[in-house]
């Protein structure tokens, strides 16, 4: 009696992490806006001025809603 093998499940695939698209950052010491990809291509997260600290640039239009 030959029993039938089912063949090996695939492993499962990594997902490549996200990046977004419109995300800009700026150096908090120096100002310097750089977008994701721009710092996703470096080995480490740091600004041409050497500061490693980043806060994300938020755009100049606020956003009014319609109150309840």
């Amino acid at each position: 009696m030959s029993e039938a093998t089912s063949p090996p499940a695939p492993a499962p695939k990594e997902q490549p992490a996200k990046v977004f698209a419109g995300a800009v950052y700026e150096c908090v010491r120096c100002g310097t806006r750089t977008t994701q990809e721009e710092l996703s291509r470096l080995p480490e997260v740091k600004c041409i001025c050497g500061f490693r600290v980043f806060r994300k640039a938020r755009p100049s239009v606020v956003k009014q809603i319609k109150a309840i």
